[in-house]
């Protein structure tokens, strides 16, 4: 299964945004894994701000259950400060719907 998001960094934290991500805790790659992610890509609009995810994974019911994990928890509170936040601190993220793939 594919999902894509749309999200936002704070003008001043997108080095900040990258660092932690290129610094990823290693039981937040295993949680994902562990949850059936096989891909995971994150892009910046720099001039917007905007972020865009893409992701991969097998079992839809198994990666839902990842808002659920300490880990994930954890994170989410780790980058409240450089992006925008709901309320319990989960990334405002808006989903977003595929138009188009070119594939073999």
């Amino acid at each position: 299964m594919k999902k894509a998001i749309r999200m936002r960094v704070f003008p001043d934290k997108h080095e900040e945004y990258k660092k932690r991500h290129d610094q990823l805790w290693p039981e937040m790659r295993e949680m994902l894994k562990s949850h059936g992610c096989t891909k995971y890509s994150i892009w910046l609009d720099k001039e917007t701000h905007y972020l865009f995810g893409y992701l991969e994974f097998d079992d839809e019911e198994l990666f839902s259950k990842i808002t659920d994990t300490v880990t994930n928890r954890k994170w989410w509170d780790y980058m409240e400060d450089v992006m925008d936040t709901n309320y319990d601190n989960s990334p405002i993220s808006i989903a977003l719907t595929q138009v188009f793939e070119l594939s073999d």
